[in-house]
């Protein structure tokens, strides 16, 4: 098997009341089990990393709001496309069980722990 593209999926907002250090920690989590995916020899991505400087440059006042609800969810939608598999990590999550919905109907590996995702050849 070649290196995967996966999406790494987690809660975002999700139990944080929209906190700003609860959001940062989900980041986080998500940016970690990234970095041992690509440690592992795979491209890791997150819809955080692509969208969230999307939304501040389309100038979105809030979490929520309408430049963010333009972007966050569609911008994952459209990498889910193009990834190999998702990784879904933590806890409570709509947006990354969507996710995985979506990669099994496009036919993609759903992966719940970064050592059950195998190594490249």
């Amino acid at each position: 098997m070649t290196s995967l593209m996966i999406l790494v999926a987690g809660p975002y907002r999700s139990g944080t009341g929209d906190d700003p250090a609860k959001l940062a920690a989900n980041v986080a989590a998500m940016n970690e089990a990234a970095l041992a995916l690509f440690r592992a020899g795979h491209l890791p991505v997150t819809g955080e990393a692509l969208a969230l400087p999307l939304i501040e440059t389309g100038g979105s006042a809030r979490i929520g709001d309408a430049v963010f609800t333009e972007i966050f969810h569609p911008v994952a939608e459209r990498l889910l496309e193009r990834c190999d598999a998702v990784l879904r990590i933590g806890g409570a999550s709509a947006g990354a069980d969507m996710m995985i919905e979506q990669a099994r109907a496009q036919g993609k590996d759903v992966y719940f722990a970064v050592g059950d995702v195998p190594e490249p050849a």
